[in-house]
Protein backbone atom coordinates (compact mmCIF):
# COMPACT_ATOMS: atom_id res chain seq x y z
CA UNK A 1 0.00 0.00 0.00
CA UNK A 2 0.66 3.61 -0.75
CA UNK A 3 2.53 5.28 2.67
CA UNK A 4 0.90 7.96 4.50
CA UNK A 5 3.78 10.60 3.78
CA UNK A 6 2.91 10.36 -0.29
CA UNK A 7 -0.95 10.63 0.81
CA UNK A 8 0.28 14.09 2.40
CA UNK A 9 2.19 15.03 -0.46
CA UNK A 10 -0.11 14.36 -2.79
CA UNK A 11 -2.63 16.25 -0.65
CA UNK A 12 -0.56 19.07 -1.05
CA UNK A 13 -0.21 19.29 -4.90
CA UNK A 14 -4.19 19.25 -5.01
CA UNK A 15 -4.07 22.07 -2.75
CA UNK A 16 -5.76 24.74 -5.20
CA UNK A 17 -6.72 23.01 -7.63
CA UNK A 18 -9.14 20.36 -6.27
CA UNK A 19 -11.83 20.88 -4.16
CA UNK A 20 -12.68 19.45 -0.78
CA UNK A 21 -16.14 17.80 -1.08
CA UNK A 22 -18.88 17.93 1.04
CA UNK A 23 -19.12 15.33 3.65
CA UNK A 24 -22.75 15.15 4.64
CA UNK A 25 -25.26 13.05 6.85
CA UNK A 26 -28.36 11.40 4.80
CA UNK A 27 -31.45 11.26 7.20
CA UNK A 28 -33.43 9.28 4.19
CA UNK A 29 -30.67 6.71 4.45
CA UNK A 30 -30.12 6.64 7.88
CA UNK A 31 -33.37 6.17 8.79
CA UNK A 32 -34.15 3.31 6.27
CA UNK A 33 -30.77 1.26 7.76
CA UNK A 34 -31.64 2.69 11.27
CA UNK A 35 -27.97 3.96 11.37
CA UNK A 36 -25.62 6.78 10.71
CA UNK A 37 -25.14 7.04 6.78
CA UNK A 38 -22.35 9.49 5.77
CA UNK A 39 -21.77 10.58 2.23
CA UNK A 40 -18.75 12.01 0.56
CA UNK A 41 -20.17 14.34 -2.69
CA UNK A 42 -16.89 13.77 -5.15
CA UNK A 43 -19.76 14.33 -7.45
CA UNK A 44 -19.68 18.03 -6.70
CA UNK A 45 -15.95 17.65 -7.30
CA UNK A 46 -14.59 20.06 -10.16
CA UNK A 47 -14.54 17.19 -12.90
CA UNK A 48 -18.02 15.75 -10.97
CA UNK A 49 -15.69 12.64 -10.01
CA UNK A 50 -12.89 11.61 -7.67
CA UNK A 51 -10.53 10.54 -10.93
CA UNK A 52 -9.03 14.08 -10.83
CA UNK A 53 -7.32 13.80 -7.94
CA UNK A 54 -5.18 10.69 -9.33
CA UNK A 55 -4.55 11.95 -12.81
CA UNK A 56 -3.46 15.21 -11.35
CA UNK A 57 -1.26 13.73 -9.01
CA UNK A 58 0.40 11.47 -11.65
CA UNK A 59 0.92 13.92 -14.46
CA UNK A 60 2.55 16.20 -12.37
CA UNK A 61 5.08 13.88 -11.18
CA UNK A 62 6.27 13.09 -14.73
CA UNK A 63 9.92 14.35 -15.83
CA UNK A 64 9.94 17.59 -17.98
CA UNK A 65 10.78 15.63 -21.12
CA UNK A 66 7.68 13.08 -20.81
CA UNK A 67 5.57 16.15 -20.34
CA UNK A 68 7.49 18.26 -23.85
CA UNK A 69 6.62 14.32 -25.21
CA UNK A 70 2.75 14.59 -24.48
CA UNK A 71 0.66 12.15 -22.62
CA UNK A 72 -1.78 9.51 -23.30
CA UNK A 73 -4.60 7.79 -21.33
CA UNK A 74 -7.61 5.43 -22.02
CA UNK A 75 -10.84 5.75 -20.08
CA UNK A 76 -14.49 5.04 -19.64
CA UNK A 77 -14.70 8.65 -19.39
CA UNK A 78 -14.31 10.26 -15.89
CA UNK A 79 -10.32 9.20 -15.65
CA UNK A 80 -10.15 10.98 -19.27
CA UNK A 81 -11.91 14.28 -17.81
CA UNK A 82 -8.85 14.33 -14.96
CA UNK A 83 -6.68 13.88 -17.55
CA UNK A 84 -7.55 16.75 -20.19
CA UNK A 85 -8.36 18.81 -17.28
CA UNK A 86 -4.44 18.19 -15.94
CA UNK A 87 -3.31 18.80 -19.78
CA UNK A 88 -4.98 22.41 -19.66
CA UNK A 89 -3.72 23.21 -16.21
CA UNK A 90 0.14 22.33 -16.33
CA UNK A 91 -0.11 23.15 -20.55
CA UNK A 92 0.43 19.35 -21.68
CA UNK A 93 -0.64 17.93 -24.84
CA UNK A 94 -2.53 14.85 -24.29
CA UNK A 95 -4.15 12.23 -26.55
CA UNK A 96 -7.88 10.81 -24.72
CA UNK A 97 -8.67 7.08 -25.77
CA UNK A 98 -12.15 6.24 -24.68
CA UNK A 99 -15.10 3.71 -26.09
CA UNK A 100 -17.53 4.64 -28.12
CA UNK A 101 -20.35 3.73 -25.78
CA UNK A 102 -19.10 7.04 -23.49
CA UNK A 103 -21.79 8.61 -22.32
CA UNK A 104 -22.02 12.50 -24.68
CA UNK A 105 -22.20 14.47 -21.42
CA UNK A 106 -18.06 12.62 -20.82
CA UNK A 107 -17.29 13.39 -24.41
CA UNK A 108 -18.48 17.10 -24.37
CA UNK A 109 -16.82 17.41 -20.47
CA UNK A 110 -13.73 15.96 -21.71
CA UNK A 111 -13.04 18.30 -24.86
CA UNK A 112 -13.99 22.02 -22.76
CA UNK A 113 -11.58 20.60 -20.28
CA UNK A 114 -8.99 19.95 -22.23
CA UNK A 115 -9.59 22.88 -24.48
CA UNK A 116 -6.23 22.80 -27.35
CA UNK A 117 -4.29 20.47 -25.03
CA UNK A 118 -6.24 17.24 -26.25
CA UNK A 119 -7.17 15.11 -28.84
CA UNK A 120 -10.32 12.57 -28.20
CA UNK A 121 -9.83 8.85 -29.96
CA UNK A 122 -13.16 7.28 -29.55
CA UNK A 123 -12.35 3.48 -29.96
CA UNK A 124 -13.86 0.43 -29.35
CA UNK A 125 -17.02 -0.62 -27.17
CA UNK A 126 -15.70 -0.94 -24.11
CA UNK A 127 -12.70 0.52 -21.80
CA UNK A 128 -10.90 -2.20 -22.30
CA UNK A 129 -10.87 -1.84 -26.47
CA UNK A 130 -9.22 1.41 -26.31
CA UNK A 131 -7.04 0.94 -23.30
CA UNK A 132 -5.28 -1.72 -25.64
CA UNK A 133 -5.57 0.54 -28.32
CA UNK A 134 -4.09 3.52 -26.15
CA UNK A 135 -0.72 1.25 -25.22
CA UNK A 136 -0.62 0.39 -28.63
CA UNK A 137 -0.30 4.10 -29.63
CA UNK A 138 2.05 4.65 -26.48
CA UNK A 139 4.45 2.44 -27.76
CA UNK A 140 4.65 3.57 -31.38
CA UNK A 141 4.94 7.00 -30.36
CA UNK A 142 6.80 6.64 -27.56
CA UNK A 143 4.64 8.63 -25.47
CA UNK A 144 3.97 8.37 -21.61
CA UNK A 145 0.55 6.35 -20.34
CA UNK A 146 -1.09 7.67 -17.44
CA UNK A 147 -3.12 4.56 -15.94
CA UNK A 148 -6.55 5.47 -14.57
CA UNK A 149 -6.07 2.43 -12.16
CA UNK A 150 -2.88 0.53 -11.76
CA UNK A 151 -0.50 3.20 -10.80
CA UNK A 152 1.08 3.91 -7.08
CA UNK A 153 1.10 8.20 -8.13
CA UNK A 154 -2.71 7.97 -9.22
CA UNK A 155 -3.47 5.76 -5.97
CA UNK A 156 -1.44 8.22 -3.96
CA UNK A 157 -3.72 10.74 -5.46
CA UNK A 158 -7.11 8.79 -4.75
CA UNK A 159 -5.88 8.33 -1.52
CA UNK A 160 -6.69 12.39 -0.99
CA UNK A 161 -9.86 11.28 -0.86
CA UNK A 162 -9.48 8.74 2.19
CA UNK A 163 -7.43 11.05 3.88
CA UNK A 164 -9.79 14.02 3.55
CA UNK A 165 -13.06 11.74 5.47
CA UNK A 166 -10.59 10.90 8.09
CA UNK A 167 -9.72 14.03 9.11
CA UNK A 168 -13.57 14.70 9.49
CA UNK A 169 -14.33 11.62 11.27
CA UNK A 170 -11.08 9.84 12.81
CA UNK A 171 -11.39 6.27 13.48
CA UNK A 172 -15.00 6.42 14.40
CA UNK A 173 -15.93 4.88 11.05
CA UNK A 174 -17.74 1.72 11.40
CA UNK A 175 -18.40 0.23 7.83
CA UNK A 176 -17.21 1.76 4.51
CA UNK A 177 -18.69 1.41 0.90
CA UNK A 178 -16.03 1.47 -1.63
CA UNK A 179 -17.07 1.32 -5.50
CA UNK A 180 -14.28 -0.97 -7.30
CA UNK A 181 -13.48 -0.55 -10.53
CA UNK A 182 -9.96 -1.48 -12.10
CA UNK A 183 -9.33 -0.45 -7.84
CA UNK A 184 -7.67 2.95 -7.46
CA UNK A 185 -10.00 4.07 -5.47
CA UNK A 186 -10.30 0.89 -2.86
CA UNK A 187 -6.70 0.92 -3.00
CA UNK A 188 -6.35 4.35 -1.94
CA UNK A 189 -8.68 3.71 1.00
CA UNK A 190 -7.21 0.51 2.61
CA UNK A 191 -3.60 2.23 2.44
CA UNK A 192 -5.36 5.55 4.36
CA UNK A 193 -7.59 3.17 6.65
CA UNK A 194 -5.75 0.19 7.42
CA UNK A 195 -2.84 2.27 8.80
CA UNK A 196 -4.79 5.03 10.38
CA UNK A 197 -7.90 2.61 11.34
CA UNK A 198 -7.83 -0.44 10.84
CA UNK A 199 -10.94 -1.24 13.08
CA UNK A 200 -12.93 0.37 9.97
CA UNK A 201 -14.66 -2.55 7.81
CA UNK A 202 -13.87 -1.58 4.37
CA UNK A 203 -16.49 -3.02 1.50
CA UNK A 204 -15.75 -3.43 -2.00
CA UNK A 205 -18.78 -2.72 -4.26
CA UNK A 206 -18.69 -4.10 -7.97
CA UNK A 207 -21.73 -4.14 -10.89
CA UNK A 208 -22.83 -7.96 -11.22
CA UNK A 209 -22.73 -7.43 -14.86
CA UNK A 210 -18.03 -6.72 -14.41
CA UNK A 211 -17.39 -8.36 -11.25
CA UNK A 212 -13.96 -8.60 -12.17
CA UNK A 213 -12.25 -8.15 -8.63
CA UNK A 214 -14.75 -10.78 -6.99
CA UNK A 215 -13.81 -13.31 -9.40
CA UNK A 216 -10.09 -12.51 -9.04
CA UNK A 217 -10.59 -13.26 -5.41
CA UNK A 218 -12.14 -16.17 -5.66
CA UNK A 219 -9.66 -17.65 -7.75
CA UNK A 220 -6.61 -16.56 -6.06
CA UNK A 221 -5.18 -15.20 -8.74
CA UNK A 222 -6.15 -11.86 -10.77
CA UNK A 223 -8.23 -12.81 -13.60
CA UNK A 224 -9.94 -11.42 -17.03
CA UNK A 225 -13.38 -11.57 -17.53
CA UNK A 226 -14.79 -12.80 -21.05
CA UNK A 227 -17.82 -10.41 -21.12
CA UNK A 228 -19.07 -7.25 -19.24
CA UNK A 229 -22.20 -5.30 -18.90
CA UNK A 230 -20.74 -1.65 -19.79
CA UNK A 231 -23.97 -0.02 -18.25
CA UNK A 232 -21.83 0.91 -15.21
CA UNK A 233 -19.44 2.47 -17.24
CA UNK A 234 -17.49 3.76 -14.52
CA UNK A 235 -16.66 0.61 -12.88
CA UNK A 236 -16.86 -2.01 -15.91
CA UNK A 237 -13.58 -3.39 -16.75
CA UNK A 238 -12.85 -6.64 -17.46
CA UNK A 239 -9.57 -6.94 -15.41
CA UNK A 240 -8.72 -4.91 -12.33
CA UNK A 241 -5.23 -3.57 -11.50
CA UNK A 242 -2.83 -5.54 -9.87
CA UNK A 243 -2.11 -2.97 -7.27
CA UNK A 244 -5.55 -3.23 -6.06
CA UNK A 245 -5.95 -7.19 -6.51
CA UNK A 246 -2.78 -7.46 -4.01
CA UNK A 247 -4.28 -5.15 -1.76
CA UNK A 248 -8.21 -6.29 -1.74
CA UNK A 249 -7.36 -10.07 -1.32
CA UNK A 250 -5.55 -9.50 1.76
CA UNK A 251 -7.29 -6.13 3.78
CA UNK A 252 -10.67 -6.13 1.79
CA UNK A 253 -13.52 -6.93 4.78
CA UNK A 254 -16.13 -8.18 2.19
CA UNK A 255 -17.11 -7.63 -1.10
CA UNK A 256 -21.23 -6.88 -2.67
CA UNK A 257 -22.23 -7.35 -5.89
CA UNK A 258 -24.82 -5.25 -6.66
CA UNK A 259 -27.52 -5.71 -9.84
CA UNK A 260 -27.57 -3.08 -12.21
CA UNK A 261 -31.50 -2.67 -12.27
CA UNK A 262 -30.99 -2.04 -8.06
CA UNK A 263 -28.12 0.68 -9.16
CA UNK A 264 -30.04 2.25 -11.56
CA UNK A 265 -33.04 2.15 -8.64
CA UNK A 266 -31.14 3.94 -6.67
CA UNK A 267 -30.13 6.63 -9.41
CA UNK A 268 -33.86 7.18 -9.13
CA UNK A 269 -34.39 7.41 -5.40
CA UNK A 270 -30.93 9.77 -4.92
CA UNK A 271 -32.36 12.38 -7.28
CA UNK A 272 -35.81 12.13 -5.80
CA UNK A 273 -35.47 11.82 -2.04
CA UNK A 274 -31.88 14.13 -2.13
CA UNK A 275 -31.64 15.95 -5.39
CA UNK A 276 -28.44 14.06 -5.93
CA UNK A 277 -27.88 12.91 -9.84
CA UNK A 278 -25.32 10.10 -9.83
CA UNK A 279 -24.11 8.21 -12.26
CA UNK A 280 -24.26 4.39 -12.23
CA UNK A 281 -20.83 3.73 -10.05
CA UNK A 282 -21.79 6.99 -7.70
CA UNK A 283 -24.65 5.17 -6.96
CA UNK A 284 -23.25 1.98 -5.90
CA UNK A 285 -22.41 2.60 -2.70
CA UNK A 286 -25.93 3.51 -1.31
CA UNK A 287 -27.00 0.72 -3.57
CA UNK A 288 -24.55 -1.61 -1.68
CA UNK A 289 -26.56 -1.00 1.85
CA UNK A 290 -29.39 -2.70 1.04
CA UNK A 291 -27.30 -6.16 1.42
CA UNK A 292 -25.90 -4.97 4.49
CA UNK A 293 -28.62 -3.85 6.47
CA UNK A 294 -28.74 -6.35 9.14
CA UNK A 295 -24.92 -5.73 9.88
CA UNK A 296 -24.47 -2.12 9.39
CA UNK A 297 -27.66 -1.26 12.31
CA UNK A 298 -26.87 1.35 14.96
CA UNK A 299 -22.90 1.86 12.99
CA UNK A 300 -21.62 4.84 11.42
CA UNK A 301 -20.77 4.37 7.75
CA UNK A 302 -19.50 5.58 4.91
CA UNK A 303 -20.74 6.23 1.40
CA UNK A 304 -19.05 7.37 -1.51
CA UNK A 305 -20.88 8.99 -4.75
CA UNK A 306 -17.52 9.24 -6.55
CA UNK A 307 -19.37 10.44 -10.05
CA UNK A 308 -22.05 12.71 -11.29
CA UNK A 309 -21.41 12.32 -15.04
CA UNK A 310 -24.87 10.90 -15.54
CA UNK A 311 -26.44 11.76 -18.98
CA UNK A 312 -29.86 12.85 -19.31
CA UNK A 313 -30.54 11.16 -22.02
CA UNK A 314 -29.91 8.06 -19.98
CA UNK A 315 -32.68 8.07 -18.16
CA UNK A 316 -35.46 6.28 -19.76
CA UNK A 317 -32.65 3.27 -19.45
CA UNK A 318 -32.27 4.09 -16.44
CA UNK A 319 -35.71 3.76 -15.27
CA UNK A 320 -36.83 1.01 -17.47
CA UNK A 321 -33.67 -1.03 -16.30
CA UNK A 322 -35.02 -0.17 -12.25
CA UNK A 323 -38.79 -1.02 -13.08
CA UNK A 324 -37.66 -4.84 -14.91
CA UNK A 325 -35.41 -5.43 -11.68
CA UNK A 326 -38.71 -4.35 -9.32
CA UNK A 327 -40.83 -6.89 -11.82
CA UNK A 328 -43.14 -3.89 -12.68
CA UNK A 329 -42.14 -3.93 -16.20
CA UNK A 330 -43.04 -6.69 -18.36
CA UNK A 331 -43.71 -7.55 -21.98
CA UNK A 332 -45.50 -10.25 -23.89
CA UNK A 333 -46.38 -12.10 -27.31
CA UNK A 334 -49.56 -11.43 -27.09
CA UNK A 335 -52.19 -13.33 -29.51
CA UNK A 336 -55.10 -11.12 -31.06
CA UNK A 337 -58.24 -12.35 -32.52
CA UNK A 338 -58.06 -10.72 -35.92
CA UNK A 339 -61.79 -8.89 -35.53
CA UNK A 340 -62.56 -5.66 -34.45
CA UNK A 341 -63.01 -5.45 -30.79
CA UNK A 342 -60.28 -7.39 -30.08
CA UNK A 343 -57.79 -4.72 -27.84
CA UNK A 344 -60.92 -3.39 -26.43
CA UNK A 345 -61.50 -6.46 -24.94
CA UNK A 346 -57.87 -6.82 -23.95
CA UNK A 347 -57.75 -3.55 -22.11
CA UNK A 348 -61.26 -4.03 -21.11
CA UNK A 349 -61.55 -7.54 -19.54
CA UNK A 350 -57.67 -8.36 -19.15
CA UNK A 351 -55.40 -5.30 -17.91
CA UNK A 352 -56.06 -4.84 -14.00
CA UNK A 353 -57.09 -1.11 -12.87
CA UNK A 354 -53.53 -0.05 -12.11
CA UNK A 355 -51.86 -1.55 -15.27
CA UNK A 356 -50.29 0.50 -17.83
CA UNK A 357 -49.72 -0.11 -21.86
CA UNK A 358 -46.26 1.33 -22.01
CA UNK A 359 -45.27 -0.44 -25.56
CA UNK A 360 -47.19 -1.47 -28.20
CA UNK A 361 -46.52 -2.99 -31.63
CA UNK A 362 -48.54 -4.64 -33.83
CA UNK A 363 -48.97 -6.07 -37.70
CA UNK A 364 -52.65 -6.86 -38.82
CA UNK A 365 -51.97 -10.30 -40.96
CA UNK A 366 -55.80 -10.43 -42.46
CA UNK A 367 -54.64 -14.33 -43.68
CA UNK A 368 -54.38 -15.65 -40.12
CA UNK A 369 -57.12 -15.96 -37.13
CA UNK A 370 -54.68 -14.74 -34.68
CA UNK A 371 -52.11 -11.91 -34.72
CA UNK A 372 -49.09 -11.26 -32.74
CA UNK A 373 -48.71 -8.34 -31.06
CA UNK A 374 -45.25 -7.16 -28.09
CA UNK A 375 -46.83 -5.36 -25.29
CA UNK A 376 -45.29 -3.93 -22.58
CA UNK A 377 -47.18 -3.39 -18.93
CA UNK A 378 -45.78 -1.66 -15.97
CA UNK A 379 -47.82 -2.83 -12.82
CA UNK A 380 -48.34 -0.90 -9.44
CA UNK A 381 -47.94 -3.97 -7.58
CA UNK A 382 -45.55 -6.90 -8.43
CA UNK A 383 -47.90 -9.31 -6.94
CA UNK A 384 -50.30 -8.54 -9.74
CA UNK A 385 -48.39 -9.73 -12.53
CA UNK A 386 -49.70 -13.66 -12.14
CA UNK A 387 -53.15 -12.88 -12.04
CA UNK A 388 -52.28 -10.86 -14.97
CA UNK A 389 -50.80 -14.08 -16.99
CA UNK A 390 -53.86 -15.97 -15.43
CA UNK A 391 -56.16 -13.87 -16.92
CA UNK A 392 -54.31 -13.78 -20.04
CA UNK A 393 -54.30 -17.62 -20.72
CA UNK A 394 -57.91 -17.57 -19.46
CA UNK A 395 -59.29 -15.49 -22.73
CA UNK A 396 -56.76 -16.42 -25.07
CA UNK A 397 -54.41 -14.10 -25.49
CA UNK A 398 -51.28 -15.46 -23.83
CA UNK A 399 -48.48 -15.59 -26.08
CA UNK A 400 -45.16 -16.07 -24.23
CA UNK A 401 -43.83 -13.81 -21.63
CA UNK A 402 -40.40 -12.35 -22.88
CA UNK A 403 -38.55 -10.89 -20.22
CA UNK A 404 -36.34 -14.09 -19.42
CA UNK A 405 -35.91 -14.48 -22.65
CA UNK A 406 -32.67 -12.38 -22.86
CA UNK A 407 -32.48 -13.23 -27.18
CA UNK A 408 -35.71 -12.07 -27.77
CA UNK A 409 -36.16 -9.63 -25.34
CA UNK A 410 -33.13 -7.53 -26.56
CA UNK A 411 -34.41 -8.42 -30.38
CA UNK A 412 -37.68 -7.15 -29.83
CA UNK A 413 -37.43 -4.14 -27.12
Amino acid sequence: MVSLEKVKLALNNLNNITLSTPLELIDSYSNLFSSNVYVKREDLQITRSFKIRGSFNKILSLSNKQKENGIVCSSAGNHAQGVSFSCNKLKINGIIFIPNTTPNIKVKKIKEFGGKYVKVKLIGDSYDDCYKQALAYCKKNNKTFIHPFDDNKVIEGQATLAYEIFQELSDTIDYMFIPIGGGGLVSGFISVFKQLSPKTKIIGVEPSGAASMDISIKNNKLTELKEIDTFVDGAAVKKSGKIAFNLCKEYLDGIILVPEGYICQTILDMYNNEGIIAEPAGAMSLASLKFYKDKIKNKKVLCLVCGGNNDITRMGIIKERALLYSNLKHYFIIKFPQRAGALKDFVTNILGPNDDITFFEYSKKTNKENGPAVVGIQLMDKNDLQPLIDRMKNNNFYGDYINNNESLFNFLI
